[in-house]
């Protein structure tokens, strides 16, 4: 306890509640790209020695945790207000989607919720809307918070290997994270503009009554 104290006061390490701050914040407001906060406090625990991984790890995936049970709350407690500021940008149709999915696949839905981009809103707002169990949802969520930090955490190694710099290995990270996440996004979005396109065609392929 005294090293971990000592850590969060230490002026090398004040790259933790920075860590911390900002995916709680992302996590809620996504106004953040948490996942590139995230590769990029890897990648200066990889490059410097200033970071510990498995702190980056724990502290990533609980302020992660603590951000979507927040999240959640909103959509389950706070009204139809609440809920259209919380799903603001999203399609409405991922998010009946998603609703009808919960009733065979609840706990898998979250923890892939969490890993996929632009997936976790949909799944919280789906949720919260079919008041999902707090006993199913919390080991759910903190098992997809935990490889979700993992897997950006994974991505902040790489680049802070290839560069002993800290400020390179962490724009590195920043950089192939959104990439990354630009790149799923985008499949995302063609899989549901062809689906979209294939359930218009079999409506119209119907015959009229």
């Amino acid at each position: 306890m005294t090293v971990l104290a000592s850590s969060w006061t230490d002026a090398s390490s004040l790259g933790y509640p920075v860590l911390f701050g900002g995916v709680l914040l992302g996590s809620i407001v996504p106004v953040v790209p948490t996942g590139a906060v995230v590769g990029a406090a890897a990648a200066v625990a990889t490059s410097s020695g200033h970071l510990s991984l498995p702190l980056v790890v724990l502290i990533a995936a609980g302020a992660a945790l603590m951000g979507d049970l927040i999240t959640f709350s909103i959509c389950r407690f706070g009204g139809p207000t609440a809920v259209r500021w919380v799903s603001r940008g999203q399609h409405t149709e991922r998010i009946d989607e998603v609703r009808g999915q919960f009733r065979d696949h609840g706990w898998q839905i979250i923890v892939v919720g969490r890993l996929l981009p632009a997936g976790r809103i949909p799944v919280l707002v789906a949720a919260g809307a079919l008041a999902y169990p707090w006993r199913k949802l919390v080991p759910a969520a903190a098992g997809g918070c935990v490889l979700w930090a993992i897997a950006y955490t994974l991505i902040g190694i790489v680049s802070g290997g290839l560069f002993d710099n800290p400020l390179i290995a962490t724009l590195l990270a920043a950089v192939l994270i959104l990439l990354i996440t630009g790149l799923l996004n985008l499949i995302a979005a063609r899989r549901r503009k062809r689906k979209a396109e294939r359930e218009k065609t079999e409506r119209e392929s119907e015959p009229t009554p």
